[in-house]
């Protein structure tokens, strides 16, 4: 959570940095509960002093008015100290409630519509006939099919098959190969994890717990995004200085409700409840932090490049940043049938804010301190397929693979069974 020290002294800048997050939370309220918790814990002191200088007078059998006092200390003292925890813990559920400071280089904007353009690559692809979207072409080289998911799982969901599962397994061999190399420790992370967990990333405040799918009868979560259980690694852990940054590949399924999204995107595989991920998670010191994020990107440039597919990056603005993230990019694809760029994936960092929550620190001298968190997508499998499918998609109706990929598949070109 947000350091004490720094809400104490500086409760305009994170009102306002709430605000410029459409986030509705009160500052003043929360200082003034931690005005009542620090009165009690001065109460709660002074009985205990009391006790203390009590304990003291006594000399060998307590007399009859030196037990009565006695047991009014314990009395007293057991009534603050249930105050105390009580206003501590309303404290803490405030303090949990607000968000991630923006950088100070992020633009204030109320919403998506306000996000900046920062780079385009490639020109979009030009077709000299009429381009079919995803589905189609999926449904047509029976690579996949949403109907049959649909009875067995309901909608938002879709099998991948024959080229199309073995496309899938090349995105992600690609992507370990390439981060594999640039000294990133490959993981496969569990995809269930405690509800305290979620807490501490900070996913279930603000109405981002509609999003997430939930195991009530055993007070856990499935994860909506892969670097959800690999940031935890080290909870309550200290690393060593010398041991940063630390960077985790890792691969998953990853579940969301899509909450909010009624309607939107429901054609085929773009927006599902169910998907496979590759995710970068790096631990690095808060000096380091903006040079990571900057790497973090230019890798996810990289990949996608690879499949000479036309790209823009774009400045996530304030009203469109999410609660944990202090900063975040986004790139997207061309979507021919679409005629549009759609989002693919992110980077992002979350500073110290999810370190605090987690207590992960590493030792700088005599001195720890909190690391600083950031995650960026490699692949979020659907969505590179998707793009794929569409931009490499032939007359006839068969789609050519990516020269990058080639290598993992024993085919260049996937075409109609019939």
């Amino acid at each position: 959570m947000i350091d004490l020290k720094f809400l104490r002294e500086n409760p305009k800048i994170v009102q306002k940095a709430a605000k410029d997050k459409n986030i509705d939370i009160n500052i003043n309220h929360i200082l003034e509960i931690d005005a009542k918790y620090k009165e009690l814990q001065l109460k709660v002191q002074k009985i205990r002093e009391e006790r203390n200088v009590l304990v003291g007078e006594i000399k060998g059998r307590p007399t009859s008015d030196q037990i009565e006092k006695g047991k009014n200390i314990k009395v007293k003292l057991e009534k603050e100290e249930n105050s105390l925890n009580a206003v501590g813990d309303e404290l803490k559920t405030w303090l949990l409630k607000i968000p991630n400071l923006p950088k100070s280089d992020v633009k204030v904007g109320k919403d998506e519509s306000e996000n900046e353009i920062i780079k385009k690559v490639g020109d979009p692809k030009q077709f000299s006939f009429t381009p079919k979207d995803h589905l189609e072409l999926g449904e047509a080289l029976d690579i996949i099919d949403v109907k049959r998911a649909t009875k067995v799982s309901g909608s938002r969901f879709g099998y991948l098959k024959n080229e199309g599962a073995l496309l899938e397994f090349a995105l992600k061999q690609f992507a370990f190969e390439v981060l594999i190399k640039e000294g990133f420790i490959p993981v496969i992370p569990p995809v269930i994890i405690k509800k305290e967990i979620m807490d501490g990333l900070g996913y279930t405040q603000m109405g981002e717990e509609e999003n997430i799918f939930s195991l009530d009868k055993d007070n856990l979560y499935l994860v909506g995004t892969s670097e959800q259980s690999i940031v935890p690694m080290f909870k309550d852990e200290v690393l060593k200085k010398e041991e940063l940054p630390k960077r985790f590949v890792g691969f998953s399924t990853c579940f969301r409700r899509e909450a909010g999204s009624y309607g939107k995107d429901t054609r085929g595989i773009f927006r599902v409840h169910q998907f496979d991920k590759v995710e970068m998670v790096s631990f690095v010191t808060e000096d380091e932090d903006d040079k990571e994020h900057e790497y973090l990107l230019s890798l996810e440039e990289k990949l996608f490049k690879a499949l000479e597919i036309s790209y823009r990056v774009v400045r996530i603005c304030t009203g469109d940043l999410g609660f944990n993230a202090a900063r975040k990019y986004d790139i997207e694809a061309w979507i021919p049938s679409q005629n549009k760029y759609r989002e693919i994936t992110s980077a992002s960092t979350t500073t110290d804010f999810q370190s605090r929550r987690l207590n992960i620190k590493y030792q700088d001298g005599n001195e720890k301190k909190y690391v600083n968190i950031l995650n960026g997508t490699a692949f979020s499998m659907n969505r590179p397929i998707i793009t794929i499918l569409e931009n490499y998609q032939q007359e006839d109706g068969s789609v050519l693979i990516p020269k990058i990929l080639q290598k993992y598949l024993h085919f260049e070109k996937i075409t109609s069974k019939k």
